[in-house]
């Protein structure tokens, strides 16, 4: 899945879309990257004599990850009419730091769901050393409620 399939599903746009593109996509499991580029708006301030990736953004990507998994599978009936938002962050750690150049390969597995409401647990690596992993819970609302 490339950036225009990527922007049909997401509603998220410039600077806060941050996935670039989908590897691999099942039922459960999404594989994403997201190239981080020097420009991106975040390295102004964080930091700007040594550029690193926010740890929050590392967890956005990820979650957009698994939305993109979710709205892509039989698991929710109405892609359109609906939206996949956080609701909790458990465990999340962060190995190393992501600098500029870097691709940020994120891997997105479903690991319950209940009705409208998932969890995921996901990991991020660059050159396959992970440098974030965590568990996150969300819930399927209509776009309306949101």
């Amino acid at each position: 899945m490339k950036i225009a399939e990527i922007k049909k599903l997401l509603p998220h746009r410039y600077p806060f879309l941050l996935v670039d593109r989908v590897l691999e996509i099942e039922e459960k499991r999404i594989v994403t990257l997201k190239n981080v580029t020097s420009n991106e708006e975040f390295f102004n301030g964080h930091f700007p004599d040594q550029p690193i990736m926010p740890g929050v953004l590392q967890v956005e990507a990820m979650a957009q990850s698994g939305c993109l998994m979710l709205l892509n599978s039989s698991l929710v009936d109405n892609p359109d009419d609906v939206l996949i938002v956080f609701t909790g962050i458990n465990n999340a750690k962060f190995r190393k730091s992501v600098v500029p150049g870097d691709q940020l390969k994120m891997e997105v597995h479903l690991a319950n769901q209940r009705r409208n409401f998932i969890t995921m647990k996901g990991k991020a690596m660059v050159e396959d050393q992970v440098v974030c992993e965590l568990e996150a819970s969300s819930a399927i609302v209509p776009r309306e409620q949101a």
